[in-house]
């Protein structure tokens, strides 16, 4: 095929050519937003965004259980093990009796009493921890800090509280 011997300019193709391009931006678009919605807006890098989602639900259903008094429930989601009572020598650091000790109903171990409510109200990716501020029962100063862990998916008490502070 030589330069003489060229195709004849199909106008019908060049403009559905340009229409695919153009829609496929915009759906990668609004997927992006989508996700950035859906993973509660994290003002983070968009790989970052599953860890925000993962990290939020798993504390969410961790105070879930413990408001409604599921402590076996709440203590396989602290430490991602959901078959824990089969190798319980396996969390010897913090024991069941020392977990119910710090969140069950009649605690003394906790500054919030009973656990009946709660509102995450911040979280912040910090290394392999994203930590969790929830406020409990109502509260308006002192949350509890809880830090995921995004590799193994197991909660613990965070080393450092966050600044709520907007200014």
């Amino acid at each position: 095929m030589t330069i003489m011997d060229a195709p004849k300019y199909d106008a019908a193709r060049v403009k559905r050519r340009g229409q695919i391009i153009s829609g496929t931006l915009i759906g990668v678009l609004v997927l992006v937003v989508f996700l950035w919605f859906f993973t509660g807006r994290p003002f983070d890098y968009p790989w970052t965004w599953w860890t925000y989602w993962a990290g939020e639900r798993d504390v969410n259903q961790f105070l879930l259980a413990v408001e409604s008094n599921d402590m076996v429930r709440a203590y396989a989601i602290w430490n991602n093990d959901f078959d824990w009572r089969n190798h319980p020598d396996k969390y010897q650091t913090y024991t069941f009796a020392r977990f119910q000790q710090d969140f069950g109903p009649n605690s003394n171990a906790n500054d919030y009493g009973t656990i009946k409510s709660h509102e995450i109200v911040a979280r912040r990716l910090t290394g392999s921890a994203l930590i969790v501020a929830a406020m409990m029962n109502g509260r308006k100063s002192h949350p509890l800090f809880l830090a995921f862990d995004r590799h193994d998916h197991t909660l613990s008490f965070s080393p450092f509280e966050l600044n709520l502070n907007p200014y």
